[in-house]
């Protein structure tokens, strides 16, 4: 018996979320384990609070691991990224 194909519209799972200066408003922005992009919302929605239960982020994102998902946010702002790793 052979096991049913996910869709196209099937993503990984989130993997990172990633809270963001950006540009004065607080980002909420997830990333699968690759590092790729999933979505973005307010920081200051119930989600992060329920998502960040317990954790304790990571402060500051490198370049090295972050620039390309990171694009376009400043020294300071990837420098402030608080980076949660979520359970999966």
């Amino acid at each position: 018996m052979s096991r049913p194909k996910s869709g196209p519209e099937h993503a990984a799972p989130a993997r990172y979320l990633v809270i963001i200066d950006a540009a004065g408003e607080m980002l909420a922005r997830l990333f699968d384990a690759e590092r790729r992009h999933l979505t973005d919302f307010d920081a200051s929605s119930e989600e992060v609070a329920v998502m960040t239960s317990g954790l304790v982020p990571a402060v500051g994102a490198d370049v090295r691991q972050w620039g390309h998902a990171l694009e376009g946010h400043s020294a300071q702002e990837l420098r402030e990224a608080r980076i949660y790793t979520l359970d999966i």
